[in-house]
This record gives structure tokens, C-alpha cells and sequence, in this order.
């Protein structure tokens, strides 16, 4: 009696495939297989291929088969334009406001200060603006104020600057000697003091940096604004070591004495005092 063929007899039984020459019938190749070898190779053969196709038309073929695509990238070009200006809106909004303040520190409005310092603070997360860009035409003023060799723009007043006197201010230099007094007439607006090499120059008080960089005439100069309208300027230096727009402290080191600039016979230090406009003489007021 025949044995009764099942399903798994028909998967698990073996074959053997033998191919020969036409010619003289010698056995060229010889494959044993069975249908379930076969058919496991054909599924994974249909999922390899499934795979690569849904791959071509997901990413490679997106932009051709999806009629959605084009849609799709210029919703995302504007979401991220839209991002864009919103951030834009909000630097020139924080620019404006930092401008403002810095223009009350100069008309003497020293509340000002605070107000700059709370805005640096509360913007360092976010983006990043460069004071240096914020207030470029003060630095093009104070330029034209400190360095004009010309007919000067502001007067010399005499003395008696009470709010100066109530103020404290450091050496910027130690261990200096003067050299050339203050003299007005002979357009020197401040004291020239002699040190020794890489002496570092302090700043006499606290204020905001309003001026730091290279002129023709005085070299590496750094004119900072101090409360009660002052404003200290050192000359002449070798190297700043702050920028437009940092806070120091009184004492702080700001340069390194130097001898760079036109206006200068050797190695020294030139500090000037301007107060509402007008300059006043530094050795009235500090200790040297």
C-alpha cells in the first residue's frame, strides 16, 4: 500500500537536480534542494526587495512619486523663514533698547548702567549680539572727541567738580612717575606717566568700556564711562585688554602701558578726565 503524502513529506522531501552535457551526458552540476529551502530563499529574496523598494519611494523617489513633496519643503522653508524674522525682530528690538540706554549713560543718566547690565544677563541664552555693532557711531563720536588734533570740540573748565570728588578713583598706574602735566593751552588734555615695561593699566572706577581700539595718533586707546558723566581715556597702550561694552571694576586692569601712536616719544602712559564735555585735570583728583 502507497504511504499517504502530506504537506511537510512534500516540504522536507529532498531533490536532487543534476544537469549533464547534451552531447555525452556527462555530469556537469549536481544541486539537492527541497521545496521549503526553496521557498524560505524566495521570501527572503520578495522581503530584501520589498525593503529597497520601500526605501527608493520613502527617501530617494519622495521628491518624484509623492505629490506632496513640493508642498511639504516649502511649508518647511517658510516655518523656517517665519523663525527667522521672529529672531530678527527680537535682536533689533534688544539693539534698539541697549542703544537708548547707552545713549542716557552719555547724556549722564547713570541708572542707565543697570539697565545695560540686566539686558547683557537676560540675553547670553539666547542670541548672541555684539555690543561692538550696537553702538559703532559712539564709538565713531568719542573718536572724533578724543583724537582731534584740530580746534578742539569741547572747553577746559577750571575745578570744582563736586561730583567728581565724591567719587573714588584708583591709580590706573603704580609705581609712575609724571612726566607732562595737564595742560589745556597746548592742547595736552591729561598727565603723561612713566613706568616700567608691562606695567597693567587699571581703570580708576567702575564703568562700561565705550571705546577700545587703535587710532593713528594715541595707538591702543580705552575710554570708559564712569558714573556721574565721566569718562577716563588711557593712551598710548601696548595691548587692550577689554572691549566695547564690558563692565569693570575700579581697579581693574584694562591695558598694558605701551608706546604705540604717532604722539608719543617713548614708553608712557596718557590718562585724561572729561567731565560733562569739558577736561579736567587728573591730578586734581587722583592720587598718583
Amino acid at each position: 500500500m502507497a504511504q499517504k503524502k502530506t504537506l511537510s513529506n512534500w516540504l522536507t522531501n529532498r531533490y536532487l537536480l543534476i544537469i549533464r552535457n547534451e552531447e555525452n551526458f556527462a555530469e556537469k552540476k549536481t544541486i539537492r534542494f527541497n521545496y521549503a529551502r526553496v521557498i524560505l530563499i524566495l521570501f527572503a529574496g520578495f522581503l530584501i526587495a520589498l525593503s529597497f523598494s520601500i526605501y527608493l519611494v520613502t527617501f530617494t523617489l519622495e521628491e518624484w512619486l509623492d505629490p506632496r513633496f513640493a508642498q511639504m519643503q516649502t511649508n518647511r522653508q517658510l516655518l523656517e523663514l517665519t523663525m527667522k524674522i521672529d529672531s530678527m525682530e527680537q535682536d533689533i528690538m534688544l539693539k534698539d533698547q541697549y542703544f537708548n540706554n547707552l545713549q542716557r549713560i552719555l547724556s549722564g543718566d547713570v541708572d542707565a548702567i543697570g539697565l545695560i547690565e540686566e539686558q547683557s544677563d537676560s540675553r547670553m541664552g539666547s542670541s548672541e549680539i555684539f555690543v561692538e555693532d550696537l553702538i559703532q557711531p559712539i564709538d565713531s563720536q568719542l573718536r572724533a572727541e578724543f583724537e582731534n588734533t584740530g580746534e578742539e570740540i569741547f572747553t577746559y573748565q577750571a575745578s570744582g567738580f563736586d561730583e567728581i570728588r565724591d567719587l573714588y578713583l584708583f591709580t590706573p598706574i603704580e609705581g609712575g612717575i609724571i612726566t607732562d602735566d595737564f595742560n589745556p593751552k597746548e592742547d595736552h588734555f591729561g598727565v603723561d606717566i612713566v613706568a616700567k615695561e608691562n606695567e597693567p593699566v587699571k581703570s580708576i572706577s567702575e564703568g562700561m568700556v565705550i571705546f577700545s581700539s587703535w587710532t593713528m595718533d594715541s595707538g591702543y586707546v580705552i575710554g570708559i564711562q564712569h558714573k556721574g558723566n565721566l569718562i577716563s581715556v588711557y593712551k598710548h597702550n601696548s595691548e587692550l585688554l577689554k572691549n566695547v561694552g564690558n563692565f569693570v571694576s575700579g581697579g581693574e586692569v584694562i591695558a598694558i602701558i605701551g608706546n604705540t601712536g604717532e604722539l608719543t616719544s617713548g614708553p608712557h602712559l596718557h590718562v585724561e578726565l572729561w567731565h560733562n564735555g569739558n577736561a579736567v585735570n587728573p591730578m586734581e583728583y587722583i592720587a598718583f
